[in-house]
């Protein structure tokens, strides 16, 4: 059958066999017009996602050679192709100074897609900036595929030998596309590698910069980790200074973790550094942290005991705003547990703490709780008297008259009735 078929082709004459010819063939440009149409009548789907900018393989004419020659470009061709990448940024620059965003990032893309032919590194590198740009943008999905690149990229440095300039300019990138944690991992590699070479600089910084990375995060074990090896750091070293500094965060960082007790052992800790220092102004704070540490779990005869420690010692050492702040907390405890008369007695000390400390408006304010206080037990000659020494301050600021004339006025009409 196919050589009867054959035979009569050929018999045909030149013109009717090339028509006949014809029928089969389907033109390139007849099928791109018919798969448009069809895909002009078809509904987009939901589930499709475009294709990664960063992952289209197309011939660009900034590259030397076909796509068939495998050769590696030469150094007159990888400068050349350099200097035409760093055009291609300048011209993405300037189409998103003028406001031409999408433009922008398909010539950005372009450069990155090209960027791949210099290295690694000067990728990663590009990619860091254009990360940066897109962050600051809000284009979370460019965002999204240059981080992906990015992770590539890290797990081809997971095994020995690594590039440290590689891995910075990594620990760079991703802090650009904000991957704190990605970053952190990164940044880890290079600590082993630091630590295998002794480089007890580098591997100090690099703790510190992991604890702040994972604190951004809120990985707080992790950087509590770091920051109880940078507080061993700084007691070998001798370094007072960056000891009290990470003992301090080490505390602020159990607290966010709910280690309470820990946090307190910390502040502890520097209580006695600051003693022994004979550092005695920075005692008073510290007590109120850790009164504060207990109230917020509801351990309040501690936290009493600590405001308690704070005001006498702040006293002692004629710190008179800290044992301001320290009454001030006590006093709240004592409203809170309907302690009125040690109540008033600490409203007393504090009045005397403000005006040692010429601390006016808080006498002011300290004289309003007074007053509501006894008015609310209606004792309304001692509310009175109160909102009275309140009024004579307030007139002295020129601050709150009209309030206190008010509340005078207030006691008055309810000590008539």
């Amino acid at each position: 059958m196919p050589r009867k078929q054959l035979k009569l082709q050929l018999s045909l004459p030149p013109l009717l066999f090339f028509s006949v010819l014809c029928v089969g063939i389907t033109y390139p440009g007849i099928a791109a017009d018919n798969n448009n149409n069809n895909n002009n009548n078809k509904k987009p789907n939901p589930n499709q996602f475009p294709p990664n900018p960063l992952e289209i393989r197309v011939r660009d004419p900034l590259l030397p050679r076909s796509g068939r020659d495998k050769r590696p470009l030469t150094q007159a061709e990888l400068a050349t192709l350099a200097t035409a990448l760093d055009r291609l940024n300048a011209e993405a620059a300037a189409k998103l100074q003028a406001n031409d965003e999408k433009g922008a990032l398909e010539t950005w893309y372009r450069e990155l897609r090209l960027r791949r032919y210099l290295g690694l590194l000067p990728e990663v590198q590009a990619l860091s900036r254009v990360g940066g740009i897109a962050w600051e943008r809000n284009l979370s999905e460019d965002v999204q595929y240059i981080t992906k690149r990015l992770q590539t990229i890290q797990q081809t440095q997971l095994k020995p030998p690594v590039e440290l300039d590689l891995l910075r300019s990594l620990a760079t990138a991703f802090e650009q596309v904000r991957a704190p944690d990605w970053s952190v991992k990164v940044y880890e590699q290079i600590l082993a590698e630091m630590r295998q070479q002794g480089n007890k600089v580098q591997e100090e910084a690099l703790l510190l910069k992991i604890g702040e990375l994972s604190l951004s995060w809120f990985d707080y074990a992790k950087a509590i980790g770091a920051y109880q090896e940078l507080v061993n750091f700084a007691q070998q070293a001798g370094d007072r200074t960056k000891q009290v500094n990470y003992l301090k965060q080490l505390a602020y960082l159990y607290g966010k973790d709910n280690q309470i007790e820990k946090s307190i052992k910390i502040k502890q800790q520097l209580i006695e550094f600051y003693r022994n220092q004979q550092d005695f102004v920075q005692i008073p704070a510290m007590q109120l942290e850790i009164g504060s540490a207990y109230e917020a779990v509801g351990r309040l005869e501690q936290a009493t005991q600590n405001y308690q420690e704070a005001y006498a010692f702040a006293w002692s050492i004629q710190q008179y705003a800290s044992a301001g702040d320290a009454l001030r907390k006590l006093v709240a405890i004592q409203r809170a547990q309907k302690q009125i008369n040690a109540a008033l007695e600490t409203y007393q000390v504090l009045v005397k703490a403000d005006y040692l400390a010429y601390n006016f408006y808080g006498m002011m304010n300290t004289y309003d709780e007074v007053g509501q206080l006894y008015l609310e037990y209606k004792n309304f000659a001692q509310a009175l008297s109160a909102f009275q020494k309140g009024l004579e301050l307030a007139q002295q600021l020129k601050h709150r008259e009209s309030y206190f004339a008010r509340q005078i006025q207030r006691v008055t009409e309810q000590a008539n009735r």
